[in-house]
């Protein structure tokens, strides 16, 4: 399916909520931080199923899925975006309750200028005079943090890491958003299924009783689910270039979470790396909107020929 070419108010909602609800993410992870990261995502994936199969249902793309399961390429690959997805999704929980969140603001505000450099290096995209620039100063601004620690950021790039190759190999991945993301929920449920059994058998579970804490950890399947299914119908009704300057709605709202609400700190090093960041992304989203009227202008003017 091509880009949209102009922006519908209903794509413009959906792709705004999902990243207004991930921006609020951090707050709810933080409650849950004496819960192990890695129950948490198991919790995460378990309780996402009912939420993206009832959508599919409701969409009757079911057979979409039945059709994907016979095909053993197709599976390998979802296994390899879930699990990409997953260690993602970990790191980034790690992060938030071990007051950490300003690095994982970090890892998603240069992760599209990672995935600008990806093109460019995997597939042959050529780059912009700006995008190179952007490129440029983002890195230079990691440059100063892993001067300053005496180390590399590693919470930020694994971060970038991971979310830059869940959205390369995902785009490989022949199955529609929802039902890409529901078979990968199944592929991950018998792991995530079995550690909670184990965690239960072993009184090691934080799961159970009827309190505020088993009411979190249920509402992680739909606080998980529900930003992904609005992200993915969003980008559907919007233009490219709009979800690319959306994108920073997220980060944004986790680095005030982390300086406002938690507490952390921005030592001298960030606060030059995290302007340096900002003026890398202007860039990036100015060279954003020229390319997209750029290619406004030349469809009118190649439909003024064929008039």
């Amino acid at each position: 399916m091509s880009a949209p070419d102009t922006d519908s108010p209903r794509g413009l909602a959906y792709a705004v909520s999902a990243y207004v609800l991930w921006g609020f993410l951090p707050l709810y992870m933080k409650l849950l931080e004496h819960v192990p990261p890695v129950e948490i995502i198991a919790h995460r994936i378990l309780w996402s199923l009912p939420i993206v199969g009832a959508v599919l249902l409701w969409q009757r793309r079911q057979g979409d899925l039945l059709a994907a399961l016979r095909q053993p390429r197709l599976l390998a690959m979802a296994a390899l975006t879930a699990a990409l997805i997953s260690v993602n999704w970990l790191i980034y929980v790690w992060a938030i309750v071990n007051d950490q969140a300003l690095d994982a603001a970090l890892g998603y505000y240069i992760n599209p200028l990672f995935s600008i450099f990806l093109g460019a290096t995997l597939l042959k995209e050529k780059l912009s005079r700006a995008q190179i620039a952007a490129v440029a100063l983002a890195g230079a601004a990691v440059l100063v943090l892993t001067w300053q620690a005496g180390s590399l950021p590693i919470v930020a790039i694994a971060l970038m890491l991971t979310w830059a190759a869940y959205a390369l190999c995902k785009k490989q991945l022949p199955l529609g958003p929802n039902q890409g993301f529901t078979l990968e929920v199944l592929l991950l449920l018998p792991f995530a299924a079995g550690f909670l059994i184990w965690l239960s058998a072993t009184g090691q579970g934080h799961f159970g009783a009827l309190d505020w804490q088993t009411a979190l950890l249920l509402g992680a399947g739909p606080a998980t689910a529900i930003p992904l299914l609005f992200y993915a119908n969003g980008a559907k009704l919007t233009r490219l270039s709009t979800i690319g300057i959306l994108q920073y709605i997220s980060p944004t709202m986790i680095f005030l979470c982390a300086v406002l609400v938690f507490g952390e700190v921005l030592d001298p090093a960030r606060m030059i790396a995290f302007p340096m960041i900002w003026a890398a992304l202007a860039i990036y989203s100015a060279s954003l909107i020229q390319q997209a009227g750029a290619r406004r202008r030349d469809r009118r003017n190649a439909t003024k020929r064929m008039q």
